[in-house]
Parts: C-alpha cells; sequence; structure tokens
C-alpha cells in the first residue's frame, strides 16, 4: 500500500476569491463540420430525454508546455475539430421540438457548428491549478470552460458544444470540451475527444454508431409546464469543497482484496462473483462519507447513487461506439446504523448485488416505467445523505487524448454539476491501474473526511 496521507498535515489554502479577468478570452471562432455526410433528425432516446434538465459534460485536460509556437497549435486544434465534427455531426447541431413533442437533434441545419474560444491567463501556471493536498481552486478551474451554467434543455437555442484553450503564463494549455448531456454520455464523450485528438495526430477515425434500436424506441413526449422547459437541477450552490483524491493500484489492490475477504461468512451468499476494484473503492468512500456526516440520524436512509453503462448489459448487446446516452443510475440503500455497523465488505457486497441485478430485464423495466410516466433528472442532495458517483476509471481520459504535444498531465471537471455528494472518478495519469476521484462535499464533511485515518490509509499522494 502506498503511504498514506497524513492526518495532522493541514491542507494548502484555497484561494478564496479572484479577480474575473485573471482568464481572458481574447479569441471565438465559429467552427463548422467538415466533410460530413447528411443523416437526417437524430432522435433522443428516453436515456437522453431524462438528461435534459441536467448540466452540460464539462471535462478538460491539463497538457504541459509544448514549445509549439501557438498560432500552430490553435490552427491544428480547429482544423482537426472541424473534421471531427464532421464525423461526430450531432455536436454541431441544435435541438428542435417537433410539432407532435417529440425531441431530435437537427443534424444537417445550415447554421450546423460549434464554438471555440482562445483564452489566456498570463499570471497562472500549472501549479496554480495542481497544487498537492489542497482543495481544487474552483474559482480559477471555472473559468477554463466556456458556456456556464448551461442547462441540456437550452440545446433549443444555445450550441450543444462548445470548446475552450486556455494558455497560462508557463505555457501549459488547458483544452475544455463542453457538451449537451442530453446528446452524449461519458462513453460517446471521450470517443469524440479520443477522435478529435487522433485527428491532430493524424490517425484512422473509428466513427460512432447513431443507430437507434433499443434506446430510440420510446414513443413517449415529456410535457413541460413552462417555454423553457424544465427547471435546471441545480439552484444556487451552498459553498462546498473539492478534493481530487489519488488511490494508487496496490491501495487499490488492498481494498478490493478486503472487500473480498479471505474469512467468508454467512453474508457472503448475496455476492454472486467477484466485487470489483471500482466497487471497492466505492464502498470506502461511502463508509468514510457516513462517519463525516454525523448530523445524519442513525435510522436515516443513505443511498450511493451509480451511473452504470447499458451497452455491454443488454440483449442483444448495442455497439460500444454507440452514440447517445446508454446509461441508467443505480442505488444502493442502507440505514445510517446499518453501514456504521458493518465493514468494508458489507458495504461493497451491497454495491455489487445493485449493479450485478441490472441486467437486460431491468433495463428494459426502467425503460418500461419511464414510458408510463416521463420524467427529467431531478438532482441534488435534498436530504444530506446521499453521495452519487459519475464518470469512471475506464474512460479514455489519457490513451488518445494526446494531441501531438505529449501525454495530458491531469484532468478536470467544471464546475456547474458539483453538489455536495458528487464524486467523479477518473484514471490516473500513470496509467498504471491507480484512480483518482474528485469529491464534492460540503466544507465540514471534507474537514472531517480528511481528518479519519480509516479513510486515509488508503489515499495517497499521486506520483
Amino acid at each position: 500500500m502506498a503511504p498514506p496521507i497524513s492526518a495532522d498535515v493541514p491542507a494548502a489554502p484555497v484561494r478564496e476569491s479572484v479577480p474575473a479577468s485573471i482568464i481572458t478570452v481574447v479569441s471565438k471562432q465559429t467552427v463548422r463540420p467538415e466533410g460530413a455526410s447528411p443523416i437526417g433528425d437524430l432522435k433522443l432516446s428516453f436515456s437522453d430525454m431524462l438528461m435534459l434538465s441536467c448540466s452540460y459534460i464539462q471535462k478538460g485536460l491539463f497538457f504541459q508546455p509544448t514549445g509549439t509556437p501557438m498560432p500552430g497549435i490553435l490552427s491544428s486544434l480547429v482544423s482537426s475539430l472541424s473534421r471531427a465534427l464532421g464525423v461526430f455531426l450531432p455536436l454541431a447541431g441544435r435541438l428542435v421540438t417537433l410539432p407532435d413533442g417529440r425531441i431530435v437533434i437537427r443534424c444537417d441545419d445550415d447554421d450546423a457548428a460549434v464554438e471555440f474560444y482562445h483564452a489566456v491567463a498570463p499570471t497562472l501556471s500549472l501549479g496554480d491549478f495542481l497544487v498537492p493536498d489542497a482543495d481544487v481552486p474552483t474559482m480559477l478551474t471555472k473559468d477554463l470552460f466556456p458556456m456556464a451554467c448551461a442547462v441540456s434543455y437550452e440545446g433549443h437555442h444555445r450550441p450543444l458544444a462548445s470548446f475552450q484553450a486556455t494558455v497560462l503564463g508557463d505555457g501549459a494549455i488547458f483544452v475544455a470540451v463542453v457538451v449537451n448531456h442530453a446528446v452524449v454520455d461519458g462513453t460517446s464523450f471521450w470517443h469524440f475527444f479520443n477522435t478529435w485528438a487522433g485527428l491532430c495526430r493524424g490517425e484512422p477515425v473509428q466513427p460512432p454508431d447513431f443507430g437507434r434500436t433499443f434506446f430510440g424506441g420510446s414513443t413517449a413526449v415529456l410535457q413541460f409546464s413552462g417555454r423553457d422547459g424544465p427547471a435546471g437541477t441545480l439552484d444556487a450552490a451552498p459553498p462546498l469543497r473539492e478534493r481530487v483524491v489519488h488511490f494508487s493500484a496496490a491501495a487499490i489492490r488492498d481494498l478490493k482484496a478486503a472487500a473480498n475477504g479471505c474469512g467468508k461468512t454467512n453474508e457472503d451468499s448475496m455476492v454472486n462473483g467477484e466485487i470489483s476494484s471500482f466497487q471497492s473503492i466505492c464502498a470506502h468512500i461511502w463508509l468514510a462519507v457516513t462517519r463525516a456526516r454525523p448530523q445524519l440520524a442513525a435510522d436515516a436512509t443513505t443511498t450511493f447513487r451509480m451511473a452504470v453503462n447499458c451497452r455491454h448489459r443488454l440483449r442483444p448487446t448495442i455497439s460500444p461506439v454507440y452514440f447517445g446516452n446508454a446509461i441508467q443510475i443505480v442505488a444502493t440503500t442502507a440505514t445510517v446504523a446499518e453501514l456504521v455497523a458493518n465493514d468494508l465488505r458489507w458495504a461493497a457486497a451491497r454495491l455489487h448485488a445493485t449493479v450485478a441485478a441490472h441486467d437486460d430485464s431491468a433495463i428494459r423495466q426502467v425503460a418500461a416505467d419511464w414510458d408510463a410516466a416521463p420524467w427529467c433528472f431531478p438532482r441534488g442532495n435534498s436530504d444530506g445523505a446521499a453521495l452519487i458517483m459519475v464518470s469512471s476509471p475506464r474512460f479514455p481520459m489519457y490513451d488518445g487524448t494526446d494531441f501531438g504535444w505529449g501525454r495530458a498531465v491531469a484532468a478536470r471537471s467544471g464546475c456547474d454539476s458539483k453538489i455536495d455528494g458528487m464524486l467523479s472518478a477518473l484514471p490516473g495519469q500513470a496509467g498504471d491501474g491507480s484512480v483518482d476521484v474528485e469529491v464534492c462535499l460540503a466544507p465540514d464533511t471534507m474537514a472531517r473526511l480528511l481528518g479519519d485515518n480509516e479513510f486515509l490509509q488508503y489515499v495517497s499522494h499521486a506520483p
């Protein structure tokens, strides 16, 4: 196991306020698809429509200084983006509500385009963003992403995707991609990101699958009470702290071994198959954050939600490069008293059982239930007892995203979807099986979590 971070080490200070002009947009371009073949309107599936109330996906990568003149870098980014949009044409489209109430992506409109921004931050360096043992400086990172506070339904009148390259004073670059969540899930998002970077390097393209088979079969129509569609899922956010917590490959092996346990008990009969490394990490966090929320009553229900990729779970399976949302959220619950009275193996077994049960029939039942009563995702943490894990350490955030300047040094998310209890899983930058988790919590909860040696024994410094 990697050496733990001591609970006695004080956190590095967080920059509370940053001048609005510290990151400045210096140019904006409209980028149109190149070489696209018409594909017609692309219908939103029920899994897409669930996301209409959600914020756009905001992800980006930091790169070390390249030594290449910036005009050449920007030209390469824009030209390869145009070609990538020709492959992923829906990203340049708009949402349109048809007379019968169905919502489609209009892909072949003459105005199909995205926005590309060039920004500079001459007084900042990579070290201002990647500070060891410190909170993420969200007052800085928020300005690395365009289209702040966009809700997916707004894709009716706003671009479905937007891009920003920010050059720091030391020459480091942050490449941000913001995409409507009713158009893509994480798998499709990173497929596009990899395609864009690959085209920059001259690599061949693996086109997405736009077919609407199972996920396009619904005929239900969402009805909104207002002209502007669903209300956004996030109101004015309360104060939050965000940390990137690193689990080394060795620590993950130890967690998985503990979760699967050598000394089996009768309770292990509920485990069908091996508990995964990721489920072990999730269980560890679920236990620790629940301990760090002492305001919760013993009989309160705590919920751990996870996004599950359905592509390989359906029978027959759908293409791994299916374009759109092919995810569903599964929930595991326990009372606070149950959870804290039991160990990692118990919590991990419950998570494992939930995920294992989400098979073809369960996916189809969710679809049927939605057809009978359509809805959009509510989001938030109204009772202060929930956690939700999004993204995946399996996403190719570092493998395949080299634009020709070398491997990215860190991935970061935007601020728009952050709530108390939001977790986002990332692969470790080294590609060695380690995992990073972006953790967003109320300030008091985060302070208690970072003082919990039982939690920290598996947490280490990123290499």
